[in-house]
C-alpha cells in the first residue's frame, strides 16, 4: 500500500500546484478515493498561501472521475484578518474532476459560548479487537476499520477508523483523508451490490486542528432519504476521547 505522506512527498511543484499520481490502491472503481483527492487539494491549498489559520469549512464537488497522473491547484480568493478563503482544483487528461473552497479561520473572542453537540456514543475499540482492512488493490487497503452495531441500520452507519500509515503527515491533511471513509449510508438499504457514488460535500470543523489517540476516529452517517437516484447524508466524527470534532453533509448518486 502507498502511504498518504509519500504520494504528497513525491508531488512534483509547478506555477500554483503540483502534479503527481493517483496510486491504484487509492481508487475507488475508476477514481480515487474522495478523501484522498480532498487532502491532495488541501495539500495544494496551505501551500498556495503562508501562514493560514486553522481550516474550519471545506465545500467540495465531486465533479469527475480522477486516476492516473494529475494536475492539483489551488489560489487565495479572498484574505481577511479573520478568515482566507482558497480554492482548488484538480484536472487530469478527461478534465476537471474536483473542485473545492476551503475556508481557513482563526479563533475570535465572543460574547457567546454554546454547545449542544453530542460527545461519541462508543469507546475506541480495546487492544486486540479484530480490524477489518480492505483488499491492496482499493483505498480501504490503507485503513483499519471497526464496524460499530446500530439497533436500527437501516440508512446508517457507524465505524471507527484509522489510517494504517499516518506519520508524518499534517493533521488537518490526515483528518480529511478519513472523514470520508465510510460507504454511503444508503448502501445499508441495498444489500445488493449498488453502484453509488458522491456528488458534493461540504464538512465543518468544530474546533480548530482536531486530533486523536492512536489513530482513532469515529465516523457516522444517516440518510433519512433516497429517491429517484440521490440521497442526502448527514454525517458526524469524533475523536477517541468522544470530542465531536466535523459535521458534515453529503449528496450521492445512488445507480440501483
Amino acid at each position: 500500500m502507498t502511504a498518504l505522506a509519500d504520494i504528497l512527498s513525491a508531488l512534483e511543484p509547478i506555477d500554483g500546484g503540483f502534479h503527481g499520481a493517483i496510486p491504484a490502491d487509492w481508487l475507488q472503481g475508476r477514481t480515487a478515493y474522495g478523501g484522498l483527492s480532498t487532502a491532495l487539494a488541501l495539500h495544494a491549498a496551505q501551500a498556495c498561501e503562508p501562514d493560514l489559520p486553522p481550516l474550519r469549512s471545506a465545500l467540495i464537488a465531486f465533479v469527475g472521475p480522477l486516476a492516473g497522473m494529475v494536475t492539483i491547484t489551488a489560489r487565495k480568493l479572498r484574505r481577511g484578518r479573520n478568515a482566507a478563503y482558497v480554492e482548488a482544483s484538480i484536472e487530469s487528461e478527461a478534465g476537471v474532476g474536483f473542485r473545492a473552497t476551503f475556508v481557513f479561520m482563526r479563533d475570535m473572542e465572543s460574547s457567546i459560548a454554546f454547545d449542544r453537540s453530542e460527545r461519541a456514543p462508543l469507546t475506541p475499540p480495546p487492544a486486540g479487537t479484530k480490524l477489518y482492512r480492505g483488499p491492496a488493490d482499493h483505498f480501504t487497503g490503507n485503513f483499519e476499520f471497526v464496524d460499530c452495531a446500530e439497533p436500527d441500520d437501516r440508512g446508517e452507519w457507524r465505524r471507527w477508523a484509522r489510517l494504517v500509515d499516518r506519520a508524518g503527515l499534517d493533521p488537518e491533511v490526515a483528518l480529511i483523508a478519513i472523514a470520508d471513509g465510510l460507504p454511503p449510508a444508503a448502501y445499508q438499504l441495498h444489500r445488493e451490490a449498488a453502484a453509488m457514488s458522491s456528488l458534493t460535500w461540504q464538512l465543518n470543523l468544530l474546533m480548530p486542528r482536531p486530533t486523536t489517540t492512536d489513530g482513532w476516529w469515529l465516523i457516522h452517517s444517516r440518510t433519512d432519504r433516497a429517491v429517484g437516484g440521490y440521497s442526502s447524508q448527514r454525517m458526524t466524527m469524533w475523536a477517541a476521547d468522544g470530542t465531536p470534532v466535523a459535521d458534515a453533509m453529503q449528496g450521492v448518486s445512488i445507480f440501483a
